[in-house]
């Protein structure tokens, strides 16, 4: 069995060209299995965001793969300008790898994109992990634009990664896990993501707002296992989405941590992850 490196800081880049001629970077670690989890990523993610602790910690019973968009970090191409867009490039890229069935962690906006990906191939996915995401047409969607706008701001103003306020509560635990999930993020010294530029943040931005008013999707004809996880404070996604989903999915189960926000999995990497191994072992 083939064993990738151990650590996600330090992983190679690798790239492997879809059949829609997409070049993909992607990161990969944990030992080689017919079923991987496939990470999809929340709003302007390269392969540098996804978290260290989580990825190694997954990697160690599982294979994990992170990958960055189109036209996002070292993938080429230009930005794709929806959502379903965004699941039809998921899905080539899947199907370079050469697999036919998959578990998936995805977070924030990865949550929409997998949705839609489910309803193009809907025995792709084994299992699925949604967190900080809502459904289609769901409650406050579509106000993530001025939230965004709003919170890159005020990060200008205070000199700190926007991720400081979107993902995290303003209180002294939410400060102090919001660091620490930031000085995660820059464990990786060598062969960084290429950075994402301004006009993804608007292209994305845009597929999510059209999105976010479209109408909703029949959740009911996804009977996979899935795991519905949030803050009990998210204002990207409003948390209120997170009991939508679990109520229109017929075998979701759902788990909400207090005094958390959108990125409540980050805050609580150690119990996401024991959950996450769990969940996927079933």
């Amino acid at each position: 069995m083939t064993t990738y490196p151990s650590t996600y800081a330090t992983v190679p880049t690798e790239f492997i060209t879809a059949a829609n001629g997409i070049t993909f970077a992607y990161r990969r670690l944990g030992q080689k299995q017919a079923v991987p989890i496939i990470y999809f990523g929340h709003l302007t993610s390269n392969l540098d965001n996804a978290d260290p602790r989580i990825m190694d910690a997954l990697a160690a019973q599982h294979e994990i793969i992170s990958f960055d968009y189109r036209g996002v970090g070292a993938t080429s191409g230009n930005d794709a300008e929806t959502i379903a867009d965004m699941a039809k490039d998921g899905l080539a890229f899947i199907k370079a790898l050469g697999y036919e069935k998959v578990d998936i962690l995805a977070f924030s906006m990865g949550g929409f994109i997998i949705q839609e990906l489910m309803a193009m191939e809907p025995t792709l996915v084994r299992k699925l992990i949604l967190a900080g995401t809502g459904p289609r047409g769901g409650e406050g969607i579509s106000d993530v634009v001025r939230l965004t706008y709003l919170d890159i701001a005020k990060a200008l103003f205070t000199f700190v990664d926007p991720k400081f306020y979107l993902f995290f509560n303003s209180t002294d635990a939410g400060k102090q896990a919001a660091r620490l999930f930031l000085d995660r993020l820059k464990e990786r010294t060598e062969n960084r993501d290429t950075a994402v530029g301004f006009g993804t943040l608007q292209t994305q931005l845009h597929a999510i707002k059209v999105w976010g008013h479209e109408p909703p999707a029949d959740l009911s004809v996804f009977t996979l296992p899935v795991l519905v996880i949030n803050g009990d404070n998210d204002r990207m996604v409003p948390t209120p989405n997170s009991y939508d989903l679990a109520k229109r999915l017929p075998n979701a189960q759902l788990h909400i941590y207090e005094n958390a926000a959108h990125g409540a999995l980050f805050q609580y990497h150690e119990d996401f992850v024991k959950r996450a191994l769990a969940f996927y072992a079933a």
